[in-house]
């Protein structure tokens, strides 16, 4: 993995992307293109210090470690692909993508569906007035 000094708390997505360069952040650019694609009306953002995309919340955090992308989709995110996921260590709310593995990108974006589906299920909070 190459990587530039970091700032512990980018500003943008573009600034965290910046501190990447070759594999990394092809892999990286992947995971933001099918993001993008799977929920067009998605805004990124930054939380936590790691790119997500939002609607009416955060539908998945996704950061680079020294091994492996990590993808926080929540722990209903990792609970109902459980299965899919047997050969990619995962804990409650994280899933790890190694660096010397393909990415599995049809897999991701069907984590990102179940998300997007679940967040716009839940009723919308009213605005106090």
């Amino acid at each position: 993995m190459q990587t530039k000094m970091m700032n512990p708390k980018p500003q943008s997505v573009d600034e965290y992307f910046s501190w990447f360069s070759g594999e990394t952040l092809e892999r990286l650019q992947l995971i933001r293109e099918l993001l993008k694609k799977e929920v067009p009306n998605a805004k990124e953002v930054v939380s936590y210090s790691m790119p997500a995309i939002k609607t009416s919340e955060v539908l998945v955090y996704y950061a680079v470690a020294k091994n492996h992308i990590g993808l926080y989709p929540t722990n209903s995110g990792v609970s109902e692909f459980k299965k899919e996921l047997e050969s990619y260590q995962t804990s409650k709310g994280a899933i790890q993508f190694p660096h010397d593995r393909p990415l599995p990108l049809d897999l991701i974006a069907d984590i990102v569906q179940f998300r997007f589906f679940e967040v716009e299920a839940k009723p919308k909070k009213k605005k106090k007035s």
